[in-house]
């Protein structure tokens, strides 16, 4: 079975953007890179949702899809077709879709960006990794990394690792 991580960059009061989207307080490093790098090799596919999808379309300006290489699945009730044939858009439930893929052969899946996509997925216990570079920045509004769900979710560490730029990278499995 393939495993389904969750993941990307925060602020300390967990927030992924301002609320225009802007990630202009993100701090780049080679080690981080360096943990993307590795992280890269073990996926083929990524689900996101449809803000997620528009505001990385704006960083190719449209032309492509934003990650190259991957299978990627985007969930919208208002998109209806990508003009890039590796990009899927999805109209079904997001749970039931992504246990399909689950399923399936192949590499790891990734979550991309949005918190209501993860919240549906964490929701349908279908989470089973949680990776985040942690910015020492507090924004202090923005647009939530997590939303409220219905339960409580139970989380072991597998790895913490402080950058020098005073980033901390942290894994969690998933208690299922």
């Amino acid at each position: 079975m393939r495993k389904v991580t969750f993941g990307g960059a925060n602020s300390l009061d967990n927030y992924i953007a301002r609320r225009d989207d802007a990630v202009d307080w993100l701090m780049w490093s080679d080690e981080a890179y360096s943990v993307m790098k590795e992280y890269w090799k073990t996926i083929d596919t990524i689900v996101m949702g449809r803000k997620t999808y528009e505001v990385a379309l704006k960083q190719t300006k449209g032309k492509r899809n934003p990650y190259p290489g991957m299978k990627s699945y985007v969930f919208s009730r208002t998109l209806k077709k990508s003009k890039d044939k590796s990009v899927e858009i999805i109209q079904t439930d997001a749970a039931e879709f992504v246990r399909d893929l689950k399923a399936q052969e192949g590499r790891d899946i990734c979550v991309m960006g949005g918190g209501l996509l993860a919240k549906s997925l964490f929701e349908a216990d279908l989470i089973d990794e949680i990776g985040f570079n942690i910015h020492p920045v507090l924004l202090g509004q923005g647009i939530p990394l997590f939303h409220e769900m219905n339960h409580q979710i139970n989380l072991e560490l597998i790895d913490c690792k402080p950058f020098k730029n005073g980033c901390v990278y942290v894994i969690y499995r998933v208690k299922h």
